[in-house]
């Protein structure tokens, strides 16, 4: 049957390449990726068809994709071995199918900006050749007993010509003449670096080739030389010999290797994907190596990640991948993941985020599900209940992995946790299942350098009633709230260490959290159990830290009149009890809650996203002057000799200091101020 033909292709409109053309320019090289694994399929389905006995595949027959440039032709030709067309196949899949509903097609989207992806939308396939090239060619010949080579030309319009082709092996072979502005993909580098991206892991072995470039050679051992290869040159290499000192101290000619014959053959092609993806093994069946050699292969990280995480699932949906967790020591705003998303081994894009839940993306790993559409479109993903599922799946997977780390090696997840924390912080405050199942395996390190979860945490403290009453204020508002058990922690440990010293003579506890998403954190996690608080260790002195209670309404009346009045700070509560550090003269407790308000806002306006004055939230002050301490029994009997005042600032200063960095001109003060009290003691 002769396949002469010349006809116009099944569209009513002549202007859908100069849309294809226009819309799909900044995906141009995705070209690369639909004619490959169209090649791909061709050879999935003719390896098929020998499994099921319709047909027999060559003893020799080796799957394979070639990609051919030639520069000086400006042609690139995709060649595959797969199972071919027909005159009939051409027909139905090249000139009417992949233009069914191309009038609507055009219609619709005609007026879209040039930033929509039209590649994501439908699947054009084959087509997208012609974002790139000028001309495009078929030749074809069906797997089929008697098949006629097909070939079949178009030049970009809306006329097409077949004829009987010239092809005597049974595939495919697509030749682009590749248009003069899109020149750079014949070029080999550009063309690997494309491959690479979007096929490294496809199932069908990919040759590239610059059929311009001179030949090039490999000397191999005569032994090794396979029926494939091409022999230049045979090479007889003479045996090695040294002139050499004996036991005896005699010199003898000894042979240091023997003649070797070898052969200098063409070079051997090499393919440039990995057709047996380490995701694709089960678990059992891969090394540490393994995981760490594709890690930086695919990452170009040459730090080793953590750990990592081997997803294989068959039911309800196919999925497989790697998600490794990197070795980092930042904070999470600042990482920068990367989870690349696949279709059967075929690059789809990186940190899809409807298929990828958003606290993963700072993670580094990858992601086969065969079950989603080739072409990937954000916007269609988004509402799909699938794609949810498969998000779902995943967040268990590595919420189960954490949290049996955790319970199996607490040891290694210790180590590990002070590079993983922010990543599991920010995946709590993001994804409440997440939140759920991680909540007893959230670790606090405490300030004598130990880890523990939030149910060991939350025991000693229980017990410790001094603790849970130290809160309490009398105050009917917050009885309710005095009831949670509070756990101290601590943002920076040089400010804040005359805290922790207190806190350790008295055997007590804090936790460090010094990352900036900790007040986030805290807030949800009180927001989420009313059994608990979160208290900054300076925001009150509980009172274990105190002596037992007597009579200072004297000392408070007086110092507190008097500390005002000097500070000229008319709000400031000024308090005078009975500690059992002599050496402490004063402390400043700024309220939980008004600090924390003051800290979003700070973080707000350095996120750019928002002017207000964090001021207008100051978090009230509390003085807390200690009567047992020498200097604050002379400033009580001495309330109105000169120098008071000096030493009213200073002590105010020194109790600053331990809260926050003082103000340039505040330090500049005190610096003066602590010269001009030494001179006056050098004085006396």
């Amino acid at each position: 049957m002769s396949n002469n033909k010349h006809g116009n292709l099944s569209i009513d409109s002549d202007n859908l390449f100069p849309i294809i053309k226009k819309w799909l320019y900044s995906d141009h090289d995705i070209f690369y990726r639909e004619l490959i694994s169209n090649g791909c399929d061709a050879i999935t389905k003719l390896k098929k068809l020998d499994m099921m006995g319709e047909y027999s595949l060559p003893a020799d027959y080796k799957p394979q994709i070639q990609v051919l440039l030639n520069p000086e032709e400006k042609t690139l030709k995709f060649i595959d071995n797969g199972l071919g067309m027909t005159g009939e196949e051409v027909e139905e899949y090249i000139n009417k199918v992949a233009f069914s509903g191309a009038t609507d097609f055009i219609e619709k989207y005609k007026d879209k900006s040039s930033d929509d992806q039209i590649i994501g939308h439908f699947g054009l396939g084959f087509y997208s050749a012609f974002m790139v090239a000028d001309e495009v060619t078929i030749d074809t010949l069906s797997f089929t007993e008697g098949a006629t080579p097909v070939h079949w030309s178009c030049d970009g319009g809306t006329e097409f010509d077949m004829t009987d082709g010239t092809k005597d092996t049974v595939g495919t072979e697509i030749t682009l003449y590749m248009n003069e502005d899109c020149l750079e993909f014949v070029n080999e580098y550009k063309a690997r670096e494309v491959i690479s991206k979007y096929c490294s892991f496809m199932p069908t072995e990919i040759y590239i080739k610059n059929v311009t470039a001179a030949d090039e050679f490999e000397v191999i051992n005569k032994e090794d030389k396979l029926d494939t290869d091409t022999v230049i040159e045979e090479i007889h290499e003479e045996a090695k010999t040294e002139e050499k000192t004996n036991e005896n101290g005699e010199k003898e000619v000894v042979e240091v290797s023997p003649a070797t014959d070898k052969l200098k053959i063409k070079k051997r092609p090499v393919p440039i994907n990995d057709i047996h993806p380490l995701w694709a093994k089960t678990p059992k069946d891969c090394t540490d190596e393994e995981y760490i050699d594709f890690y930086r292969k695919v990452f170009n990280d040459y730090k080793e990640p953590l750990f990592w995480i081997h997803l294989n699932m068959d039911y309800p949906f196919n999925l497989k991948g790697i998600l490794y967790f990197p070795k980092i020591n930042t904070e999470y705003e600042s990482i920068e993941g990367t989870i690349k998303l696949y279709n059967n081994q075929v690059f789809i894009a990186d940190n899809i985020k409807e298929v990828i839940p958003e606290f993963l993306m700072l993670l580094k790993g990858v992601i086969d599900c065969p079950d989603l559409p080739l072409n990937v479109s954000r916007s269609a993903l988004q509402n799909d209940g699938f794609v949810k599922k498969i998000s779902d799946y995943i967040t268990k997977k590595v919420a189960d992995k954490l949290s049996g780390l955790c319970k199996t090696d607490k040891e290694n997840y210790e180590k590990y946790w002070d590079d993983i924390s922010p990543f599991i912080k920010y995946g709590c405050l993001k994804d409440t299942k997440f939140c759920d199942k991680m909540n007893d395996y959230i670790l606090f390190k405490d300030i004598y350098d130990k880890y523990q979860t939030l149910p060991e945490l939350l025991k000693p403290v229980e017990k410790n009633d001094d603790t849970k009453d130290s809160n309490s204020d009398n105050n009917d508002s917050s009885k309710e709230e005095d009831k949670r058990t509070t756990i101290y922690y601590v943002t920076d440990l040089n400010q804040q260490g005359q805290y922790i010293n207190l806190f350790k003579e008295q055997n007590m506890n804090a936790v460090i959290l010094n990352s900036t998403i900790d007040t986030s954190f805290i807030t949800q996690l009180e927001q989420r159990n009313s059994d608990y608080k979160f208290m900054r260790i300076d925001a009150d002195l509980t009172d274990t830290l105190k002596n037992d209670n007597e009579d200072l309404s004297n000392e408070t009346t007086t110092l507190s009149e008097l500390f005002k009045k000097v500070l000229n700070k008319d709000k400031l509560t000024v308090k005078v009890e009975s500690l059992k550090n002599e050496e402490i003269a004063s402390i400043l407790t700024l309220s939980e809650q008004g600090r924390r308000m003051q800290d979003m806002f700070k973080m707000y306006a350095a996120n750019g996203m928002g002017a207000m004055d964090p001021n207008m939230f100051a978090a009230d002050e509390t003085l807390t002057l200690n009567a047992n301490n020498a200097l604050v029994k002379y400033i009580f009997e001495n309330n109105d000799a000169d120098d008071v005042s000096l030493y009213v600032e200073q002590l105010y200063d020194l109790a600053r200091i331990t809260n926050a960095p003082l103000s340039v001109d505040d330090m500049t003060k005190f610096i003066k101020r602590s010269n001009d009290i030494m001179l006056k003691n050098l004085q006396k």
